[in-house]
């Protein structure tokens, strides 16, 4: 899909004194912490491996509720401030918005949601209308339609229209008269359907219709239209005072079970195309990956189709390996769509580990869900409402940017000052140098990313040190084909000493390049002069013989004694165990974490298949079924997972068996060890 010139603003002229922190957005001076830092405590070699590459990076972005609808209103030194501070390239240089699509409620029902959490509805209700009345409201009659609502949030789409390269659209809650319980906080039983089964076509043409309307009125492309937001939870339930008046929840939610997301999604694809949109349909932005799988696997395969984008929240971070295997086998892009937390103890804006601890949240997620972009949910937050007192009695971090989310039109930024804290600095380690179009890429260490550049003449290894020792971090090269003369590691560091500070240039010597990282810092490592892929680089070779092992197991897979079925078995150690032998030819791509895969026995001379829901060997005609095709997943740890493009189910041990002989079976992704295989090359071993 095509995308817009982004055209970008740098801070300029509004200095950074403006920061309540004081907290620089520039470059600092150049300092060698090689020599400034005490001896390391412990050490850490980080392999990055373009052998495993991902697709391009679409980037990095926000939602824009609660905080554009706070402050669209606000002076404009105050906004254009935090407009620089998120969108320009001094600041966070977001290049991704999510709208949301405001439910409402009636008219009649006082507010009684948190500050910005009241989003407009697109509609517009006849005079006199209250809660109960419901049927009024017709997608075809202009007459029910608002186009001038939500104006603080659309102020942002305006201003940031130019900087924005995917725009995509969400729903919290359906409006008021489309609901159960009446009100858009959520039902009164927070976990029983809260749309109301003959309001789905509506909320369908509601949701493709404000999105047609908010393209027209700002010249924008929406790419994708997500109509849930953690669905599947107990989350979004409202309360009733005494005197019949809501008190809570504080925000729009609904709860929407699997088979109603169905359903809507169903109905979503004809209206989107009624439109005429050119809008694909993204689900379900389930609030973390162990849901989000359950979720989809009821899905039936006519609904998958009709998901252009799956987009999961990592409040939650167990199971991000089942919606990367789940993503591959759909061969759709996957986003990690929302995400904030926090880290420390109480409202700080020096306190390091708030930085750490969103840093350390974006590796994972970026090593292990393998997603296309990132998002968070919203970098500003209410200081009023993260202060010792608001929602907690110590205060919070929530946010990177923190703002009173009640300036007046009398407040300057003097009056209503702007916060950043470390989340800012050590997302912006991120954000300025893995950039939309590169590609992410493997690496052995847990507390590292990595990326090559979109030219391929680059790299970039973001390494998060929580502790509180410095740490000497080396970066080893070897994987990369071609490494210039002049090829340099150029370190630049996030700590409590300084934010983003540029250190000398290290020269590559030996394929690395080492350097000292500060206690509780992150530093991006830009690597300059490499590029290609060094022809041993991957583990997976076409013709070489592999064994797989199980790591729950800890025995290898066999062909079993019958020849077609498989089992696992102590694994041998001489050529002898042919049925331990596994060979593989690549069919799709050179490198790429979506490569597809046939895996043939050398001695049966029979191929890997699944056929009725297990896996078995057969002949190998040749042709390119998709069930003899496996996609191969890592983290980098050493182990891997085998995705069978058919059914998209995985390759495991059943009942997590130890035993000679045990069975091996498919099953769908669950993160599981038992799914888990190291494979060891035995191509010498085979030849002996």
């Amino acid at each position: 899909m095509a995308r817009r010139t982004r055209t970008r603003r740098l801070l300029g002229t509004i200095g950074v004194t403006a920061l309540a922190t004081g907290a620089a957005l520039v470059t600092a001076p150049p300092t060698n912490a090689q020599t400034s830092t005490a001896a390391a405590a412990a050490a850490v070699t980080v392999q990055p491996d373009p052998s495993y590459k991902e697709q391009s990076f679409e980037g990095w972005g926000t939602s824009l509720v609660w905080f554009a609808n706070a402050t669209g209103g606000y002076p404009a030194e105050i906004r254009e401030k935090l407009a620089q501070l998120l969108f320009d390239d001094d600041g966070l240089a977001l290049n991704i918005a999510r709208y949301n699509i405001g439910g409402g409620n009636a008219p009649d029902v006082r507010d009684y949601l948190r500050a910005g959490g009241a989003v407009e509805g697109w509609w517009k209700a006849p005079a006199g209308t209250t809660r109960t009345d419901t049927d009024w409201w017709s997608a075809d009659d202009a007459a029910d339609w608002n186009p001038d609502a939500d104006a603080t949030q659309r102020w942002w789409v305006e201003r940031i229209k130019n900087d924005i390269d995917h725009w995509e659209t969400f729903s919290n809650s359906p409006p008021w008269f489309m609901t159960k319980s009446g009100y858009v906080s959520g039902g009164f039983n927070s976990t029983e359907d809260q749309l109301k089964a003959d309001s789905v076509d509506d909320f369908a043409a509601y949701l493709a219709g404000a999105t047609k309307r908010l393209e027209q009125a700002h010249g924008i492309k929406v790419d994708t239209l997500d109509p849930f937001n953690e669905p599947n939870t107990g989350y979004w339930g409202t309360r009733l005072s005494a005197d019949g008046q809501p008190v809570g929840g504080r925000q729009e939610g609904a709860h929407i079970g699997p088979e109603l997301q169905q359903k809507v999604i169903r109905a979503l694809a004809p209206a989107l195309e009624q439109a005429k949109t050119g809008t694909e349909i993204s689900a379900m932005d389930e609030t973390n990956p162990s849901l989000f799988t359950q979720n989809w696997n009821t899905y039936p395969q006519d609904v998958r189709d009709l998901v252009g984008q799956m987009n999961v929240h990592t409040y939650g971070t167990g199971g991000r390996t089942s919606v990367r295997d789940l993503a591959k086998a759909a061969d759709k892009p996957l986003w990690m769509s929302e995400v904030e937390g926090d880290w420390g103890d109480g409202q700080s804006f020096t306190d390091m580990r708030p930085g750490l601890g969103l840093a350390q949240r974006m590796v994972d997620d970026l090593r292990e869900l393998e997603p296309r972009a990132w998002v968070f949910w919203q970098p500003v937050e209410d200081y009023d409402n993260m202060k010792p007192g608001g929602e907690s009695a110590k205060g919070g971090n929530w946010g990177s940017i923190q703002i009173p989310f009640s300036c007046a039109s009398t407040d300057t930024l003097a009056s209503c000052p702007i916060h950043t804290n470390t989340k800012f600095d050590t997302a912006r380690n991120f954000t300025h140098y893995i950039k939309p179009g590169d590609r992410l890429i493997k690496t052995d260490d847990t507390s590292s990313a990595a990326a090559v550049s979109k030219s391929g003449n680059a790299a970039t290894v973001v390494h998060v040190n929580s502790t509180t020792n410095a740490r000497t971090v080396t970066i080893d090269l070897s994987k990369f084909g071609h490494i210039s003369r002049d090829a340099t590691v150029t370190p630049v560091v996030t700590s409590a000493e300084g934010k983003l500070e540029r250190q000398t240039p290290v020269e590559v010597t030996g394929r690395r390049a080492t350097f000292t990282v500060p206690a509780q810092s992150v530093t991006s490592f830009l690597v300059k002069g490499v590029s290609g892929v060094a022809k041993d680089a991957a583990l997976l070779q076409q013709g070489h013989t592999y064994q797989l092992t199980g790591v729950q197991s800890g025995k290898a897979l066999t062909v079993a004694d019958d020849g077609t079925k498989l089992v696992i078995k102590t694994a041998g150690t001489d050529a002898a165990d042919a049925g331990q032998r596994w060979q593989l030819r690549r069919i799709s791509g050179d490198t790429g974490n979506r490569q597809r895969y046939v895996f043939t026995n050398p001695v049966e001379g029979k191929r890997l298949a699944v056929r009725d829901g297990a896996p078995v060997l057969e002949a190998d005609l040749g042709g390119r079924d998709k069930a003899t095709q496996w996609i191969m997943s890592t983290t980098g740890d050493g182990s891997w997972t085998l995705v069978n493009a058919a059914t998209g189910g995985l390759l495991e041990v059943g009942g997590q068996a130890t035993a000679d002989g045990s069975a091996v079976t498919m099953w769908t992704p669950n993160s599981g060890a038992n799914q888990r295989w190291r494979i060891t090359d035995v191509t010498d071993r085979t030849a002996s």
